[in-house]
């Protein structure tokens, strides 16, 4: 019997696939192998693979030439070749060399779990930025793999296709050109760190705070952006559904203005280069005013979920200490009554006080250092205590400060309404003495664009 499919340059919609979760012995007992097998059969699927079959399998010692044992080579060569599998996912990082000898072996296309990665951002970059980036974290993945073993999914699929058409072997395309093409993308990605650092720019002078969604992806991130800034982005039960960066102004209670920012989802084992290919857009989470940790608490591996945000925060220079990261635990409609009003507790438990803010935030869990709050973006539940708790985070640390503005200054004045507290207002025939309350940033963003 001969397999169905042995051009493993070019893989369609549709295409029959096997997932392989390879568990190394030093890595058992760390997550739930289901949940990160089913994790896996969700990223083949977001790029239309028809999974045929889907497995874990145990690895005591990896094979340098494999990865996986031989006798599970053979197996898996035979179940290729009964059920006529196009494509094979390895959810595991494997070398090239690794790479060329299971398709070798296989006779059918096999992608790793960075690959598999790569397409699905490639399918999904909208933007002129995400596309650049994606570009970019491909190209430095394929320098490695200057072998026939590896080619983009074709065009016609929707993926990002990279740098040729289909049938173009990796074979076909230089190093040098590779390398060439690399650092003009980073030229590119350069003027638009530019770009966004003036309009950053153009936002701290009209005095807008930045709020960022991250999470683990899937989290609900989307949903919950679209029912705090009533946007219609993308918002599916689809990893990654959402790669570009958008952006929405937004009021809060008080009627302060902030601008709310929807990233790109994080995933367990991101390689450190998808990482800094998305640095420009991670920049404004670096950059934000205040963080908002998005989380499914309705999935099973949750805290793992959080550990893999985490650890890419990390790698952001955001420590779990810091005080800008509020914990939004998502989907709690999905639990069952009593352990919603349990995590409702733990949420009051976690926040601090703000009508008496300590000022060094000290008995404050780590993981809730800017606090807790539970919510449903599906229902709505919880939506506005997390935007009255944005507003206060805002004004915690705020100052009486005493103001006075000339009476024809409307525009000094309107703005002093929108970002403070007035305390007391008393007027003159030609100014009006404000005693108000204010965040030490506004005073001095007040300072800066009226004057004293």
């Amino acid at each position: 019997m001969t397999t169905a499919h042995t051009d493993i340059d070019g893989i369609r919609r549709g295409d029959s696939a096997i997932v392989i979760k390879p568990i190394l012995k030093s890595a058992r007992d760390k997550r739930d192998s289901d949940a990160m097998l089913a994790e896996a059969v969700s990223l083949a699927q977001a790029i239309d693979l028809n999974v045929i079959v889907s497995t874990v399998v145990n690895i005591a010692t990896p094979a340098p030439g494999t990865l996986l044992g031989k006798g599970q080579v053979e197996n898996f060569k035979q179940l290729i070749i009964d059920q006529e599998i196009v494509v094979a996912i390895v959810d595991h990082l494997i070398s090239p060399v690794q790479q060329r000898n299971l398709e070798e072996q296989w006779k059918c296309k096999v992608i790793d779990r960075t690959g598999l990665i790569l397409e699905i951002f490639g399918e999904r970059a909208r933007t002129r930025e995400g596309q650049l980036q994606v570009e970019l974290a491909a190209l430095d993945y394929q320098k490695s793999r200057l072998v026939k073993s590896w080619t983009h999914l074709e065009r016609q699929r929707g993926g990002f296709g990279f740098l040729g058409g289909p049938g173009e072997s990796q074979l076909e395309i230089d190093r040098r050109l590779i390398t060439g093409r690399i650092s003009r993308l980073k030229e590119d990605l350069a003027q638009v760190r530019r770009t966004r650092g003036l309009q950053r720019e153009a936002r701290v002078r009209a005095e807008h705070p930045t709020v960022a969604l991250v999470g683990y992806t899937n989290a609900g991130k989307s949903s919950l952006f679209n029912r705090m800034t009533g946007a219609d982005v993308l918002a599916k039960n689809m990893l990654f559904a959402t790669l570009d960066p958008t952006m929405r102004g937004l009021k809060l209670p008080s009627g302060r203005e902030i601008i709310l920012s929807d990233t790109v989802g994080f995933i367990s084992d991101l390689p450190t280069h998808l990482v800094e290919a998305f640095r420009a857009t991670l920049e404004e989470v670096q950059l934000a005013d205040i963080i908002l940790h998005v989380r499914d608490v309705s999935h099973p591996e949750t805290r793992s979920q959080k550990e893999s945000v985490m650890d890419i925060l990390a790698e952001l220079g955001i420590g779990q200490d810091d005080t800008r990261l509020i914990e939004v635990l998502n989907k709690i409609d999905l639990l069952p009554d009593e352990e919603r009003d349990n995590l409702k507790d733990y949420a009051q438990r976690t926040t601090w006080d703000t009508t008496h803010v300590p000022s060094d935030l000290q008995g404050i869990r780590p993981e809730a250092a800017g606090g807790t709050i539970g919510i449903s973006a599906l229902t709505g539940e919880g939506v506005s205590d997390l935007l009255q708790l944005l507003d206060d985070r805002l004004t915690a640390k705020a100052k009486i400060y005493e103001i006075d503005v000339p009476l024809t200054n409307g525009a000094a004045l309107s703005w002093l309404y929108g970002h403070g507290k007035i305390v007391e207002k008393r007027d003159t025939k030609t100014k009006s003495h404000i005693r108000i309350e204010l965040a030490a940033a506004d005073y001095g963003r007040y300072q800066s664009r009226f004057g004293k």
